[in-house]
């Protein structure tokens, strides 16, 4: 048993090297195991189903599972087309002498609030003149060529991502359990029942964890939209349908979802007075706050708490260590990560003990 825990140790060292040398193979993988598992509940729906007396078959099951994905896609991205037209039209009938004049009043304010408190040395109106110079010389000295070549690089990572991504996961969903025999046939016959233990729980915590995400995601959307509906924000659904997807970024999500908000808000509002723009701007926090209030008090514990049975504690060491590792996207897949190897571990330690247990008193 000793040396079972032995090679155990070092098998998780070596998966996590691999893990983080090939870290592209590896979010690839995670990912199409995390979409075959939403998605195999319909596919075995559609398998099952009888048409002209016979089953579907299960690759035809699984291009409809991804049809019905992508329609999903397609009609939230809806949402977003009005939004960018919007802005478009802004961006075309920008006025650079409109916008200076109208960011130059609340400049002159913080100016003459840090020379009255002499927390700045230069002469009165050269602020706004040092922010002007600073955008114009940006604009200039900007390369496109440079920024063009990053998009299109971005764009092929991305394209290549997608289509790994659903080629690991149409073989996932189509060989249902394949991946599952293989590993516990790896396992030898007198750790298997352990073994098998330890996979349903840990499928058990995952698909809870999902479950819960996907809840939390949706109460969100829910109680976003119908505040900013309340008071009166243009693409209420848009901002909300943002902010909760930018949820799943554990810390950050809620200020990205916040600063999308005010972003939207302030781009497509019209105010008439300092007053307006203040009172807007209330509004929009406000709702935030309660989105989020209701998020921390409710939603968060019961996600982390109860699906995943981890302290607050743990779970706040865990992202900010998979932030390290591997920034945003260690931060979403952190909790995920850390619940296979915490319950695994768990499990074959319970294992240990019970034999230890049972070879004392055989012994006796």
């Amino acid at each position: 048993m000793q040396r079972f825990f032995l090679y155990l140790i070092l098998f998780i060292a070596a998966f996590l090297l691999f893990g983080w040398y090939f870290s592209n193979v590896t979010l690839y993988l995670i990912l199409s195991l995390i979409i075959a598992a939403l998605l195999r509940p319909l596919t075995n729906r559609l398998n099952d189903f009888h048409l002209v007396k016979q089953h579907i078959p299960r690759w035809m099951a699984i291009l409809i599972s991804y049809a019905s994905i992508i329609l999903l896609f397609f009609l939230l991205s809806l949402l977003f087309l009005p939004l960018i037209n919007n802005q478009i039209l802004i961006l075309s009938e920008m006025d650079l002498e409109g916008i200076y004049t109208q960011i130059q009043e609340p400049i002159g304010r913080i100016e003459r609030f840090l020379l009255r408190y002499q927390l700045l040395e230069n002469k009165p109106g050269s602020l706004f003149e040092e922010l002007k110079t600073s955008i114009i010389d940006f604009i200039r000295t900007f390369d496109f060529g440079s920024f063009i070549s990053g998009l299109i690089n971005l764009t092929s990572n991305f394209l290549i991502g997608i289509m790994a991504v659903a080629f690991i996961t149409f073989f996932l969903l189509l060989e249902n359990g394949l991946l599952r025999r293989n590993l516990l046939n790896l396992i030898p016959n007198a750790y298997f029942e352990l073994s098998v233990a330890t996979f349903t729980k840990v499928e058990k915590l995952l698909s809870n964890y999902l479950f819960g995400l996907l809840i939390q995601m949706l109460f969100i959307f829910s109680i976003a939209s119908l505040g900013l509906s309340f008071v009166r924000v243009d693409y209420a659904l848009t901002i909300a349908l943002f902010a909760a997807v930018a949820n799943l970024i554990p810390y950050a999500g809620p200020i990205l979802g916040s600063a999308f908000g005010i972003i939207v808000g302030i781009s497509t509002g019209t105010f008439l007075s300092d007053a307006e723009y203040t009172y807007f701007l209330f509004k929009i926090l406000s709702v935030f706050a309660v989105v989020q209030l209701s998020d921390n008090l409710v939603l968060q514990p019961m996600i982390f708490s109860k699906t995943v049975k981890a302290h607050p504690l743990e779970i706040f060491v865990v992202i900010f260590a998979g932030a390290k590792i591997a920034g945003i996207t260690g931060m979403i897949f952190a909790i995920p990560v850390y619940t296979i190897f915490r319950v695994s571990v768990m499990e074959f330690f319970r294992g240990y003990k019970s034999y230890r247990i049972f070879k004392i008193k055989a012994t006796n």
